[in-house]
């Protein structure tokens, strides 16, 4: 079975549940979001879990500060943004502090919700094979069940092409 065909499982299904705590040392559990939750409310809010390999990186400041640039675009959408990256908290506040992002960065340093959503992968650089984190989101409705599962990440467009998702969600 190929990693895409693997992947492709999550969509329509339940999304794994979890609790990180993010840059202020807070407890987020995904499931505080959806209909009834303590940030969900009586309607619920979608959320978009962006994994992204490393903090204060090239690509992952980019991905990061568009999805910062447009957090009223999300939210117009009824939808929260979380970033999860195996970085500890004093790393994530930096990462904050230095580009200005506004969105919740969530501390997974043992790696169980990077491995439970199959972004903990064996990777290669330089010859030299190394496990980390595969750049992937995952759209989730305000009844916690997986709608989109973006497999191929481009930091540049990756915040707008989940926008124009939702806004053909809205569509149907």
């Amino acid at each position: 079975m190929t990693k895409k065909e693997i992947k492709s499982k999550f969509e329509g299904k339940k999304a794994k549940a979890f609790c990180l705590k993010n840059q202020n040392e807070e407890k987020i559990c995904l499931k505080d979001f959806q209909k009834g939750g303590e940030f969900g409310g009586k309607e619920g809010k979608k959320v978009l879990l962006y994994f992204y390999p490393k903090d204060l990186t090239s690509g992952c400041t980019i991905e990061s500060v568009s999805f910062t640039k447009m957090k009223k675009n999300f939210q117009n959408q009824n939808t929260v943004i979380l970033g999860i990256s195996k970085d500890s908290i004093e790393l994530h506040k930096k990462f904050i502090k230095k580009e200005k992002l506004k969105n919740d960065l969530l501390s997974d340093e043992e790696h169980k919700v990077l491995e439970k959503y199959g972004v903990w992968q064996e990777k290669s650089m330089f010859g030299k094979k190394y496990m980390g984190v595969s750049r992937e989101s995952f759209l989730i409705d305000e009844n916690g069940k997986v709608l989109k599962h973006f497999q191929t990440v481009k930091p540049k467009t990756h915040a707008q092409e989940v926008l124009d998702f939702l806004k053909a969600l809205k569509k149907k």
